[in-house]
């Protein structure tokens, strides 16, 4: 068997050139060597292709890994400045909680004994959340200490709201009785006879007189001295036209001597508001009102209930 090749190189005319033999075997090396560099060639372009798109992924997860960083870096911030904002609300809520005792003691409203304290048993004021922490530090800490206190602040701003409605209530009270409360003069004019013991001008004889006298010209106006109802308006003995006004939390006055009402039985009245005119009716010297005070039925010095 010829194990050789011969290889005629001819030119374009036809004649033989040039003639080459080769060896099959050196073929065979030849073209195994061509099949090995391709498959070389083609190991290298697909690891590099491989190489290539394992860089780009590897960029893509970068800077995936940086966003998040940068968001969980936000995030804490966030989570600091949420617990600065508890502790400001913490001290505001105590700082309200301490106005509420300085109007209470002006006031002088207790607080009802059943009330519990503003952070609920106990009372204690928790201390302040410490959000000084470093951003790459875990803030899982912080986050419980952050409900823990949410909690809290949710009883205190409960309590709070009671005690401000309590309060409340006590001031309209206490404004209510103000209003309520006998405290100006009921006229203009001069002071005739005193509360307490006196000469009596018909009798001579010495006697307890309850009321305050204030004379003045005859229609003179005479004015309500606190806020009520008109309870009498009619003549009465020697007290004459006499106008009883009841103010509640056991509170009447009495305008005796009136020459003119000039308000009926069950109206309501303001301080201030005119009610009757001066006159000289009933057992009287001369044009003056008869004023008299009374708490729960017993008679009062006038003047005590009178800041004008």
């Amino acid at each position: 068997m010829n194990d050789r090749l011969t290889v005629y190189i001819m030119s374009s005319s036809g004649s033989t050139m040039r003639q080459s033999s080769i060896s099959k075997r050196t073929i065979a090396i030849f073209f195994s060597a061509i099949f090995v560099f391709i498959l070389i060639c083609g190991y290298v372009v697909t690891d590099y292709v491989t190489l290539k798109k394992t860089f780009v992924n590897t960029g893509n997860l970068e800077r995936k890994i940086g966003d998040q960083d940068e968001e969980i870096r936000s995030q804490r911030q966030q989570i600091q400045s949420f617990a600065s904002e508890i502790n400001a609300l913490k001290n505001q809520i105590v700082q309200i909680n301490d106005f509420e005792k300085k109007i209470r003691i002006i006031a002088n409203i207790e607080k009802s004994p059943e009330e519990e304290s503003l952070f609920g048993i106990g009372g204690s004021i928790p201390e302040d959340i410490n959000s000084n922490l470093r951003i790459n530090a875990k803030h899982d800490n912080l986050l419980r200490e952050m409900h823990n206190q949410i909690g809290e602040l949710d009883v205190a701003f409960t309590n709070q709201e009671k005690g401000l409605s309590e309060l409340i209530q006590g001031l309209e009270a206490k404004n209510n009785m103000l209003l309520c409360t006998p405290a100006i003069r009921p006229c203009d004019g001069w002071v005739t006879s005193k509360f307490g013991y006196r000469e009596s001008p018909f009798t001579g004889r010495r006697e307890f007189h309850k009321a305050l006298d204030i004379a003045n010209r005859h229609g003179s106006k005479i004015h309500a001295t606190a806020d009520g109802t008109v309870i009498s308006a009619e003549t009465e003995g020697m007290y004459g036209r006499t106008l009883l006004i009841d103010h509640g939390y056991g509170m009447v006055t009495r305008y005796a001597h009136l020459n003119k009402f000039l308000v009926n039985k069950g109206a309501s009245v303001k301080r201030g508001e005119p009610i009757a005119e001066m006159g000289n009716t009933g057992r009287s010297t001369g044009p003056h009102l008869h004023y008299e005070v009374k708490l729960n039925g017993l008679p009062v010095n006038p003047d005590k209930y009178i800041l004008n």
